[in-house]
């Protein structure tokens, strides 16, 4: 299987447009030889080179990344770290050990970002205090009743919120109930990646704008780049949705675009009727619901469409187009701010599996896979790559046992079943959202 260049499209649409200008890394252009190689420089392939730098202090890791840093999924996302997964439907006693798993391993990715920020000083408008989970509708009010029951019962901290707690705090009377989960953590995504990827170990070598067009198996397995070959003794693919593009996992991870839209930052008046946060975040309770932060550098931001486009991104004017439906939504939140601009407008795609499973483990002869987070991959990717680290390089864990207990991903069919497949799972995602879109 191969891929091309024009494989992996980027735009000048996200979170690093927010950002000052970053000094980017030359692309490899030269034959190499090294005992690792990690394709892809998102959260995972740089949790998976930082401990694999730490496992061999003495050998090289490449990290190849076919964009620059933070132009990938890992910068494109909403900017919550979770630590607290939500299971929709009503709580399952059955379940109840995959939900403890699958939270250690949150917790874990989380540990793990809060430990490597405040070691290298990332400055990332990171915040520990936890987020918000609300409900504008009837049926995601009544989701709230089953999340609560969830939290009671697996012992987790949290806060019930009605209507008006939930304006005091984040100044809109749009939701008529909430639950503030204590645990997780905001964060600007693409700062978070540029910040994790500037203190990589010495002995990580980070290459952008390489992407990997060829993969072959063998002793050793050969890279293919546009300019040069890697000869490597084992791959990690750190690559989520676009594993396919390598031959791997083809039916089992697929795209979805995802569409959202930054304010200007506001003024202090502005700023003064939004509650008595400094900052916040919100999820919805329906998992079409609208995601809305107020950021650290005092900007509203919404994101409310998702969509199957085989993993591209949009172009500018369908962003434009997108943003009809954000400003709705925002206005419908914030009326008294409905005289504020939006400044930015972003596009990222998520890597979903059918059965909302995770990748971990290995794909072929030294060759190890993580990915298909649904949503979650700021922490659960994170963790992933760590623990695949530890997993190719023969390690064992209990962090290596929970992401190996993830259940087997469901086949996913080709086009043309396969866009028909994904626009009835979209409208299903969306039925019943109501005023939570």
């Amino acid at each position: 299987m191969t891929a091309s260049d024009i494989d992996f499209p980027t735009d000048r649409h996200g979170w690093a447009e927010l950002l000052p200008a970053r000094q980017t890394r030359p692309p490899l252009e030269t034959d190499h030889r090294a005992a690792w190689a990690v394709i892809g420089a998102g959260l995972t392939g740089l949790a998976c080179a930082r401990r694999l730098a730490a496992l061999c202090p003495d050998g090289e890791i490449l990290l190849l990344d076919a964009r620059e840093v933070g132009q990938g999924a890992s910068g494109r996302n909403s900017g919550f770290a979770v630590a607290v997964s939500h299971f929709p439907g009503g709580y399952s006693a059955k379940e109840r050990h995959n939900y403890a798993r699958v939270n250690r391993i949150n917790k874990a990715g989380l540990n793990l970002l809060n430990d490597q920020i405040l070691e290298h000083g990332i400055s990332c408008q990171w915040s520990a205090a936890g987020f918000h989970h609300g409900a504008a509708d009837h049926w995601a009010a009544n989701e709230c009743g089953h999340f609560k029951r969830y939290l009671e019962a697996m012992e987790i901290a949290h806060t019930l919120l009605d209507g008006e707690a939930m304006a005091a705090r984040l100044g809109t009377h749009h939701y008529r109930a909430g639950i503030h989960v204590h645990d997780g953590a905001l964060l600007q995504p693409a700062a978070l990646v540029r910040g994790l990827a500037d203190s990589l170990p010495a002995n990580v070598r980070l290459f952008e704008r390489s992407p990997v067009l060829a993969l072959e198996t063998g002793r050793p397995i050969r890279l293919r780049l546009h300019n040069a070959m890697v000869a490597t003794d084992k791959v990690v693919l750190a690559t989520n949705y676009e594993a396919g593009k390598l031959g791997y996992l083809r039916r089992r991870i697929l795209g979805s675009t995802l569409s959202g839209s930054f304010t200007r930052r506001l003024s202090g008046d502005e700023r003064a009727d939004l509650g008595e946060l400094d900052q916040w975040g919100l999820l919805s309770l329906h998992g079409g619901g609208a995601t809305v932060r107020l950021t650290m550098d005092g900007r509203l931001s919404l994101r409310n469409t998702a969509e199957y486009r085989a993993a591209a991104l949009l172009t500018g004017r369908q962003l434009a187009q997108r943003q009809v439906r954000h400003r709705a939504a925002f206005q419908a939140r914030f009326p008294a701010l409905q005289h504020v601009p939006f400044e930015y407008g972003w596009s990222g795609v998520e890597g979903i599996s059918r059965n909302e499973t995770n990748y971990f483990g290995r794909q072929d002869n030294g060759v190890y896979f993580a990915g298909g987070y649904n949503g979650s991959g700021v922490t659960r990717g994170t963790a992933f790559g760590t623990a695949l680290a530890d997993y190719a390089a023969g390690g064992q864990s209990s962090l290596i046992g929970d992401c190996l207990a993830s259940a087997p991903g469901q086949w996913i069919p080709p086009r043309p079943f396969l866009d028909i497949a994904a626009a009835l799972a979209i409208r299903a995602r969306f039925k019943d959202v109501g005023r939570d879109r």
